[in-house]
């Protein structure tokens, strides 16, 4: 399995026992779909490696305490430490309206009410506290916000996602 197949679920962060249980902070809004999964991808010594779990069950909402098979003492859940845990893609919930994931709209193109066709999502920008749209638009980068104010529709057949960007934002990129 490659990392480009996979979407990233969480990262183990603590030991729960002296038995191998594990804790995992899951990256979701909805942890409780991911209880009673068989098994996950770690990312462990740079390789997406299958490990199968005994069990799972929540704890404190956002954490995924588990216990993977042949994982038996704390020595080995020591060798998982800050691992990252992945998923297969066709896992994913599907998304309906305007939601979407982030992997799923690069390539679409953004239509904007006033200005026309913008150009092309090349990545989505997470790493500030607004997510952005970050587009090409012949060689000039352009970012909207990724705001639901601002997203009039997604269709997913034509690959575009149509916004109402603020007055006066794409031109700042164009002048």
């Amino acid at each position: 399995m490659k990392k480009e197949d996979c979407f990233y679920l969480g990262k183990i962060v603590s030991k729960f026992s002296f038995k191998g249980e594990l804790l995992i902070k899951l990256d979701t809004d909805e942890p409780e779909n991911y209880v009673g999964m068989e098994s996950v991808f770690v990312d462990y010594n740079k390789n997406l490696v299958p490990f199968f779990l005994e069990r799972s069950a929540l704890h404190k909402s956002d954490l995924l305490r588990v216990k993977f098979e042949d994982i038996d003492s704390e020595e080995d859940a020591d060798d998982l430490m800050k691992a990252k845990i992945y998923l297969p893609l066709d896992l994913l919930p599907k998304l309906e309206g305007n939601q979407f994931y982030f992997h799923e709209v690069i390539g679409f193109k953004i239509i904007d009410q006033t200005f026309g066709e913008v150009g092309v999502i090349t990545n989505i920008n997470d790493t500030t506290s607004q997510a952005l749209f970050e587009i090409d638009r012949d060689g000039t980068e352009i970012l909207i916000p990724m705001n639901d104010e601002f997203i009039d529709k997604i269709d997913r057949d034509a690959k575009t996602i149509f916004v109402s960007a603020p007055e006066g934002l794409i031109d700042l990129y164009l002048e």
